[in-house]
């Protein structure tokens, strides 16, 4: 038993008893999007909050036990991605990361956004030409220090 089987359990009960990650994210009390994270393999449970998921998917102590275990983090399988919608992601960064890096070294200076003081919102946005998908990313400014 390991990390990825466990979140293979959870992804399989997701599908045969049709739940949404709203509906998840509800259920464990945090945003849709660290639910999903988590619930991928991506973060650290609580004890309450494995205890939630051995619950809501009739997952073993063993597997519980795994949740609460600090991850591997890094979910793609090869350097560039091969999923269409995830690829898109590596093409923004690819074209607009210097962008985006020189943006914030200009508004902040030198340093770097965090991904572990992070938060994300993912909305759909109407849109008559068709709906847009709406992200926002915030991430705390982490100045590098002179020592």
């Amino acid at each position: 038993m390991d990390r990825n089987q466990v979140t293979q359990k959870i992804l399989s009960t997701k599908v045969a008893r049709q739940m949404r990650w709203a509906d998840l994210a509800q259920e464990f009390g945090q945003s849709k999007e660290w639910t999903t994270a988590a619930l991928l393999g991506q973060m650290t449970f609580s004890r309450a909050q494995a205890d939630k998921a051995q619950q809501l998917f009739d997952l073993t102590d063993e597997e519980a036990a795994w949740l609460q275990i600090v991850p591997y983090k890094g979910s793609l399988p090869t350097a560039v991605p091969t999923d269409p919608l995830i690829y898109r992601w590596y093409e923004i960064v690819s074209v607009y990361g210097t962008t985006i890096k020189e943006l914030i070294h200009e508004e902040f200076g030198d340093g770097i956004m965090s991904a572990i003081d992070f938060s994300m919102d993912i909305q759909r946005e109407a849109d008559p030409k068709g709906d847009r998908v709406q992200v926002v990313l915030s991430g705390k400014f982490l100045p590098y220090k002179s020592y």
